[in-house]
């Protein structure tokens, strides 16, 4: 099977959910979808240290891939702007 065969896509993506899934990550909240020829990761995270930990295990469980984010933190900073509701 070649690395950038369809089946062995969502075998290396399913092999990366089960890792963020496991004990030492148990992170539930990142979606990982294969959208034409790349792999997205999106979702919030507690922190940017999980984020580059996220990006760390992707880039191990899916070499050769391009890999696209959408992986944001909520801020802890104050607003910098009002906010006006209708």
């Amino acid at each position: 099977m070649s690395p950038h065969d369809p089946q062995e896509i969502e075998y290396r993506i399913a092999r990366l959910r089960e890792r963020l899934a496991g004990d030492d990550i148990a992170e539930l909240g990142v979606r990982i979808e294969l959208r034409g020829d790349a792999v997205l990761l999106s979702g919030t995270l507690p922190t940017a240290a999980r984020r580059e930990e996220i990006l760390r295990l992707a880039r191990e469980e899916l070499s050769g891939l391009v890999i696209r984010t959408d992986l944001g933190s909520p801020s802890a900073d104050a607003p910098d702007h009002t906010e006006h509701l209708p």
